[in-house]
């Protein structure tokens, strides 16, 4: 998955909204949680976006 759509998905389909950007890091919050995702142009690899995704409550 690429980390745009990521990023996309997290804000559209469940809820949180960017807070900031700093650097390449996408910081998004969501009631009482935060979270980072890091945006370099390429695909999550698969730990890394399992650790979001459970971070965002999604697995």
């Amino acid at each position: 998955m690429l980390d745009k759509d990521l990023v996309k998905m997290l804000v559209k389909e469940q809820g949180w909204t960017i807070d900031r950007i700093s650097g390449s890091h996408y910081i998004l919050v969501k009631e009482h949680k935060t979270l980072s995702v890091p945006v370099h142009g390429k695909d999550v690899k698969p730990g890394l976006l399992n650790a979001i995704l459970k971070s965002a409550g999604l697995k």
